[in-house]
């Protein structure tokens, strides 16, 4: 466990790696006794600090959320960061790659919540009730630690390794898809570079969203009405280069486009 100026610390160097786009050393590697929650309380102060300078949280992402990354981490659940409404790209705008360290895209289902989610005892049931829709997202994920060269309590602290995500415009009703049967198909400038499917989020995504629902009401976080969430990547993260142009179909949920510049 870290002190609390550690602490404070370490969410300012992540921050300042974030505004000057210079990557930070693992924090794995300076803090070798460094835990969860000491990672979850680094991402919330700087969560805290962007939403006092007027950012709003809108939504959150899972991460880790296959068997695979799961293995490859050591750990046996998922992790989860922030979605803030500055964060969000648009599929007519060019993401400016230069903005970025090291970004990545990841294909997932999204969830539009119509209404709040409980805490402790939620259920995929009541995830299900209420969901307005899913969505075909493709969330940018980037790391504010060199090369990637991460452990779980970095990528926690650096809000899941989040940075931006995209809707496409497409909203299907739960009672009109099996959300654990969505097959994606991701094209980068044409070319087919990845192929997935929803059940690789824990085998359903609804079963991503309970899980998350449990896990920030231990700090104090409700899902809410209107939130998007989204719960994991159903394929394997792509490389962003300047110049690229990703599209991803989903079989029933349609399509979302995300290019750089």
């Amino acid at each position: 466990m870290l002190s609390a100026q550690v602490r404070d610390e370490l969410a300012a160097d992540l921050a300042q790696a974030e505004r000057s786009r210079t990557p930070t050393t693992p924090l794995t590697d300076r803090y070798a006794d460094i835990d969860v929650v000491d990672a979850y309380e680094i991402q919330l102060i700087n969560i805290r600090q962007r939403v006092a300078e007027g950012a709003r949280v809108i939504g959150h992402k899972v991460g880790l959320s296959s068997e695979a990354m799961q293995k490859m981490m050591g750990v046996d659940e998922p992790d989860y960061g922030h979605l803030l409404a500055d964060m969000e790209v648009f599929e007519d705008r060019p993401v400016q790659t230069a903005k970025y360290l090291y970004p990545r895209v990841e294909v997932e289902v999204g969830f539009i919540l119509a209404d709040d989610l409980p805490g402790a005892g939620c259920t995929e049931d009541d995830v299900l009730a209420a969901t307005a829709a899913f969505a075909p997202s493709i969330e940018l994920i980037d790391t504010r630690i060199t090369d990637w060269k991460i452990k779980l309590c970095d990528t926690i602290a650096d809000n899941a390794s989040s940075a931006g995500w995209v809707l496409g415009p497409e909203r299907v009703s739960p009672k009109d898809i099996d959300i654990k049967n969505i097959s994606a198909v991701l094209k980068r400038n044409g070319e087919v570079v990845a192929e997935g499917r929803s059940d690789a989020v824990l085998g359903n995504p609804v079963t991503s969203v309970a899980w998350l629902a449990r896990k920030v009401d231990q700090f104090g976080v409700r899902l809410k009405a209107g939130d998007i969430v989204l719960p994991g990547a159903c394929m394997r993260a792509i490389d962003a280069r300047p110049g690229d142009d990703f599209v991803a179909d989903f079989d029933g949920l349609g399509s979302v486009r995300l290019s750089f510049e």
